[in-house]
């Protein structure tokens, strides 16, 4: 697929990160994910993120991607996958090309390992990653990773490959500044945690698309509320962050790492062999899933009523 193409399907709907599975002894179980992103690629999202943030990219390694985003591409029918992508340079360019080889149509960099960095140094770090590869590139702006807005607009004249900016900053104005000198070159996608709680606010600054991760486990409910934002019904939205994401925050907030470790009981809960997630995440304990499966409980009973 190329560069523009992803670029296109990132910015028509509802985007999610598929938790990755893991069996009993921690490792990559392929069958439980294949039948976890087909269900998902059943419902309303032209693009997964396999190998992502939800999906615990952290804490893989390198060589474990390709089988991930492999599998990822078997089951997902018309549904474009985008890999994640990290660490150092020299690391993210092999996971870069091992991902493309492995069928992605683009890539998520995610925030470059630990250190801060000038900016002179995050333009060279972007722009050997998407001169490394022939597909799509995102660019996730987040904790120690902040491209400004001159430094992004150098990346888009640089790499023509580069076709999305993805915030996790919470820095609305950044943001904003962003949309208004790049205009249309990007797609831009909401990447706060949560980012229902969030989209009304991004939907303003010129984002017209986020990463939804509950989409893991309740995709009706992700892709209800995404048509109600994108129809300006407010008072829709407001109903389902009332009923639904801010309990599911007041579950998130209980430790931290819970960002992903609640979407992952989630998935549990609806039935899939999730597995659970590795160190140095925890899982949430038995009550805390058993807060869990209520809400989501009083989601589908409302759904059947």
């Amino acid at each position: 697929m190329e560069p523009h193409e992803i670029k296109q399907k990132l910015g028509s709907g509802l985007l999610s990160f598929p938790v990755t599975h893991f069996d009993a002894e921690g490792r990559f179980a392929a069958d439980s994910y294949k039948q976890h992103v087909e269900w998902l690629s059943g419902f309303d999202a032209p693009v997964l993120f396999a190998a992502g943030g939800t999906g615990e990219f952290f804490s893989l390694r390198p060589d474990e991607i390709p089988a991930i985003v492999s599998a990822a591409k078997e089951a997902a029918g018309d549904t474009a996958i985008v890999s994640g992508c990290g660490y150092g340079t020299e690391i993210a360019i092999q996971i870069a090309q091992s991902a493309e080889k492995a069928g992605a149509e683009g890539i998520l960099l995610l925030p470059h390992y630990l250190i801060d960095a000038p900016q002179e140094g995050l333009f060279e770090h972007v722009k050997r990653v998407c001169q490394s590869v022939g597909i799509g590139v995102m660019v996730y702006n987040r904790d120690n990773s902040i491209l400004q807005a001159d430094t992004l607009a150098r990346l888009c004249d640089t790499c023509p490959n580069l076709v999305g900016f993805k915030d996790g900053s919470g820095d609305i104005g950044l943001v904003r500044q962003v949309t208004a000198k790049m205009g249309d070159r990007l797609t831009y996608l909401g990447g706060m945690p949560t980012a229902e709680l969030f989209a009304e606010a991004y939907l303003g600054a010129g984002f017209t698309t986020y990463s939804s991760a509950v989409f893991n486990f309740v995709p009706g409910l992700a892709v209800e509320f995404y048509k109600h934002l994108r129809a300006g019904e407010r008072a829709d939205c407001e109903r389902i962050l009332n009923d639904f994401f801010y309990p599911f925050m007041a579950i998130r907030n209980r430790r931290k790492g819970y960002a992903v470790a609640a979407i992952k009981a989630g998935v549990r809960l609806q039935g899939f062999k999730a597995g659970k997630v590795r160190a140095p995440l925890s899982d949430l304990t038995s009550e805390e899933e058993a807060m869990l499966q209520a809400l989501i409980g009083k989601y589908q009973r409302k759904q059947a009523a």
